[in-house]
């Protein structure tokens, strides 16, 4: 293969890593939050969602820094994309958080 297509091929796969990983994550806290036993939810998702990351990412890798740093650069992309995808936090159902307040205006 030729060194752009392979570079491509790894920043698609660190596309993908990455909107697994912060997706998975994103899900499981909907989840986790409503859910009796959240640490179970938790822990699991974590090891599920690291173990096929660094598996991910040993594959790309293979002995080659570059296509690795190719790699972490789309998993960083795909953060920034589900951030935003996913939109701002909300508050927990039945929760009472209140709102910042701002000084008056003078």
């Amino acid at each position: 293969m030729t060194e752009p297509l392979t570079f491509a091929l790894a920043a698609v796969a660190g596309l993908v890593l990455g909107a697994f990983f912060f997706g998975g994550l994103w899900w499981t806290v909907r989840r986790g939050v409503s859910a009796k036993q959240p640490a179970p939810w938790f822990a699991v998702s974590l090891l599920l969602r690291m173990g096929i990351v660094l598996a991910g990412f040993y594959l790309v890798g293979r002995g080659h820094p570059e296509r690795l740093l190719v790699c972490l650069s789309g998993f960083i992309v795909a953060r920034v994309l589900v951030k935003r995808l996913t939109g701002p936090p909300v508050a927990a159902p039945g929760s009472r958080e209140k709102e910042a307040v701002h000084a008056p205006d003078s």
